[in-house]
């Protein structure tokens, strides 16, 4: 995950070098779009509407983006309940270290005018659930079958998900203040599919330790996700439809996931 976000960034950083040059060779009648063109990839930024020219209507947009950048919490819902049963109590989690991380990589979309807009995009989502008990969840299992590591104490005990997203919005925005900053509401459904499960320990008396399995978790993820923002910051909610899990002892527990959203784009 590390290296994945460290290669993200730095493609980034390096379309922010190259921009500078892109623009200066770009007609003035175009400005309002900020396309960069670099043959085999476009770039089509749609952030720069200026308040003092009238931005062009009924335009296809998107791209090579970073945005929409989601960090916060995560929270499992037990049928209906933010307290689990006695079927899932061994996945009893540290709330304030419970947390999720999603970002965009790819948009390509349609903006009607300078206020609505509806696109696709692409990127990748985690779920990492602190566990609180030493246990560790088995491999390969037709059911979820753990084992008490005790007295082995954890100071790390993390299960995580990771996905790739394909999320379907509907951006509604404000009109330019006079700072050029608007309001965003951006909603709309996801689905995304597995990549992989994953466990960390870290003790004492093993060191740090890695395990990797589907470890039950759905293959194909549906949910929603609503935004609100001001400028480039704002907040979020996410909420998954179908259960978080495969196995039948687990029906009914869901999860869902708030807070910061950095790049309403």
């Amino acid at each position: 995950m590390k290296r994945l976000i460290f290669t993200t960034l730095l493609v980034s950083g390096l379309a922010g070098v190259m921009a500078p040059g892109a623009f200066a060779q770009q007609d003035s009648t175009k400005r309002n779009r900020r396309d960069l063109d670099y043959g085999i990839v476009k770039i089509t930024r749609d952030d720069k509407d200026s308040v003092n020219k009238q931005p062009k209507n009924g335009r296809f947009v998107g791209g090579i983006t970073f945005t929409r950048v989601d960090w916060g919490f995560s929270r499992l819902i037990d049928n209906g309940s933010f307290n689990l049963s006695p079927n899932n109590d061994f996945l009893d989690y540290k709330g304030g270290k419970t947390s999720t991380f999603s970002f965009d990589v790819l948009q390509f979309g349609y903006r009607f005018n300078s206020n609505f807009k509806v696109y696709v995009a692409g990127g990748f989502d985690w779920t990492l659930i602190r566990l609180r008990k030493d246990i560790t969840i088995a491999k390969n299992a037709n059911e979820f079958a753990y084992t008490d590591q005790s007295p082995v104490h954890f100071s790390k005990n993390r299960f995580s998900s990771s996905y790739v997203h394909i999320p379907l919005n509907f951006e509604f925005r404000t009109s330019e203040n006079k700072n050029g900053k608007r309001f965003y509401l951006v909603l709309g459904p996801e689905v995304s599919f597995l990549l992989n499960g994953k466990i960390k320990q870290i003790s004492e008396e093993r060191g740090k330790e890695k395990q990797y399995d589907s470890y039950h978790f759905q293959s194909v993820r549906y949910g929603g996700t609503v935004r609100f923002g001001y400028g480039g910051i704002g907040l979020f909610t996410k909420y998954y439809f179908n259960d978080m899990f495969t196995t039948s002892q687990q029906a009914g527990l869901k999860n869902m996931s708030f807070g910061v959203t950095f790049g309403l784009n």
